[in-house]
């Protein structure tokens, strides 16, 4: 089976540094092959023959690199219909558009009431939640307050991200 895993927080500021390298030494410890990782910031896709699940890749990151993250897995088929969901229509940029991803859709639940600013849009789908921050990432409130209401149980990429994760899962 193909996944796709995402680590929150890690190698934001000096906080939670992790390498990429050594990830992929870890994931491949716990039966992971074709392990490719994207970008510096917690983003991996492999194939396992057996089943991983999150709570065990995250104890063994935590064991073998000292880092403590929540981990949100996803199957390349949960992947891709995330992918194929983009429901903003006027997401022109894709370094604007934030897609969150979490490990059950109770956590989306808990962000469904977050009100978007002028310049923004917030949809709910049945795998994610979107945010357009028309005016910048950094300037929206509504950002903030989504990986909050998410904490651990969820994390966000823009969809630059999203979608070159999604090409690593077809490969």
């Amino acid at each position: 089976m193909r996944y796709v895993a995402l680590w929150r927080g890690i190698n934001v500021g000096k906080a939670k540094r992790l390498a990429m390298a050594d990830l992929k030494v870890v994931l491949a410890e716990l039966g992971a092959t074709d392990v490719t990782t994207l970008l510096n910031s917690g983003n991996a896709v492999f194939d396992a023959k057996r089943k991983l699940d999150a709570d065990r890749i995250r104890g063994a990151v935590l064991d073998k690199l000292g880092v403590d993250a929540a981990v949100i897995l996803k199957t390349a088929s949960e992947w891709a219909a995330i992918a194929a969901a983009q429901p903003v229509a006027e997401a022109d940029d894709p370094s604007r558009l934030l897609v969150a991803i979490t490990a059950d859709v109770e956590a989306l639940q808990t962000a469904a009431d977050i009100v978007a600013a002028s310049g923004e849009s917030f949809v709910v789908t049945a795998d994610a939640a979107w945010l357009w921050c028309g005016n910048g990432i950094l300037e929206s409130k509504a950002a903030v307050a989504l990986l909050k209401r998410l904490g651990e149980r969820g994390t966000t990429r823009n969809w630059a991200t999203v979608q070159k994760l999604d090409a690593l899962a077809k490969a």
